[in-house]
């Protein structure tokens, strides 16, 4: 007999609208309405001006001595309006590269995944409060079946496995359910590993987990309260280690303004993750980043940027954390918003793939003319990114200065045949990006 599907207790949303964040409450209503809405059925399907033709991909080079000073140009609030595909939109990849649905309809607001030691692959959708298990490929490259693992979170994030246990990052603590593989329902309730801090600047709610290679620790990724404001919190704006019952909880990385996706590089114990970085300094400040944590670093937010660069809003407040701030290893443009960064290991993308990172770029609103949407590629060799990023999925955003977006690319993942999914929670859908040409 199939087991219920297991439901947590109940609870309000946390506030949206946390101390410190210094844009009106009328405007962040307006950002969350228009980066989360359902497609506005009034929007033309075919746009009288047409609909141009995705941007060719290109390579991007972001380097510390090209960028303006703080302030150079005003702070723009620019947020995207996402609609239904308009008709003649389109996905450009790179050839031989194909990207297709996997899953859609029945998602609220769909935003990470994870493949398990089995193969299925479990999504978190925020909104709703669900984790879902998605399984297998049908004949039409979708997925063959769907079910509905968990129910009653807040708003679930990250997820990790390890012997045993799924684990899920919801927004105000970490959850684990008992596990083994091919489990589509959830065998009992969900139990309470640690509790977080709540709540964050704009989408600073997230919460992804990472386990270490031998599951002796886990990583938990916390965003600020602010934008560019210190933090009374010292856990915010870190990424936590704790064993995996929660205990010996350490902060591993800080000055991380906004950590997310969180990979482990392969063959090495290196912890790789992408960071959002601060709003409010100009179109080109500051850029957002990839990078190695290493432990105990610090990383610069609010005080620094980049390196021992002085944020001139906290100008002489720490010269100590200033002076000891670590650069970044990639520099990406500012306000892409990223995500998530997968390092492929599959079978099925070409060799020189095989060691690359891949990012998912959810797009931004502090930008007068916008950037993101879209997943990137970035080249690694010697163990280090290899000068700069290239476009590998374009098309979601019809153009620089059209507000319309029609996806956003979140959470990655590769599954056992070597292909790529992609949550897109503007779509709120599962992509998958497969590859049918030689190697």
């Amino acid at each position: 007999m199939a087991k219920t599907p297991s439901s947590l207790r109940r609870r309000r949303p946390p506030h949206a609208s946390p101390p410190g964040v210094r844009l009106a409450a009328s405007a962040l209503t307006a950002l969350f309405a228009c980066a989360h809405a359902p497609p506005d059925p009034a929007d033309p399907a075919d746009p009288p001006a047409g609909v141009p033709p995705a941007a060719p991909l290109e390579h991007h080079s972001v380097r510390f001595d090209d960028l303006p000073a703080p302030y150079a140009t005003p702070s723009v609030f620019n947020p995207p309006h996402v609609v239904a595909r308009p008709r003649g939109a389109s996905l450009r990849l790179p050839p031989d590269f194909h990207i297709a649905p996997y899953a859609e309809g029945g998602f609220d607001l769909p935003r990470w995944v994870a493949v398990a030691p089995g193969g299925d692959a479990f999504v978190t959708d925020a909104h709703a409060g669900t984790v879902t298990v998605l399984r297998g490929v049908d004949a039409r490259g979708r997925a063959r079946e769907r079910h509905t693992f968990a129910t009653g979170l807040t708003q679930p994030f990250g997820i990790a496995f390890m012997p045993g246990y799924v684990y899920v990052g919801d927004v105000d603590e970490v959850v684990r359910f008992p596990y083994q593989p091919g489990d589509t329902q959830a065998r009992g309730p969900a139990e309470t590993i640690a509790p977080l801090p709540g709540g964050g600047y704009h989408e600073h709610w997230t919460r992804n987990l990472l386990f270490a290679k031998d599951f002796t620790k886990l990583y938990v990724s916390i965003g600020s309260s602010t934008n560019d404001d210190p933090e009374r919190d010292p856990e915010r704006a870190a990424v936590l280690e704790m064993d995996p019952d929660g205990r010996h909880r350490r902060i591993f990385a800080s000055g991380t303004r906004n950590p997310i996706g969180m990979a482990w590089r392969p063959g090495t114990g290196e912890l790789w993750a992408v960071v959002q970085e601060r709003d409010g300094m100009g179109d080109d400040l500051v850029p957002d980043y990839v990078t190695r944590l290493a432990p105990g670093a610090f990383y610069g937010w609010p005080y620094a940027y980049l390196g021992p660069h002085e944020d001139p809003t906290h100008g002489g407040e720490r010269p100590d954390l200033v002076a000891e701030t670590r650069a970044p290893d990639l520099l990406l443009q500012a306000h892409l918003a990223v995500m998530d960064l997968v390092f492929y290991d599959g079978p099925m993308f070409p060799a020189d793939w095989r060691g690359d990172a891949i990012l998912s770029l959810h797009g931004s609103w502090n930008r007068s003319r916008r950037v993101g949407y879209e997943l990137a590629r970035v080249h690694v060799d010697g163990g280090r990114p290899a000068g700069g990023y290239d476009d590998f999925v374009t098309g979601w955003m019809l153009a620089p200065d059209d507000a319309r977006v029609w996806g956003r690319p979140v959470g990655l993942a590769v599954l056992g045949d070597g292909s790529l999914l992609v949550v897109d929670d503007g779509g709120r859908m599962v992509w998958r990006v497969t590859f049918a040409g030689g190697s």
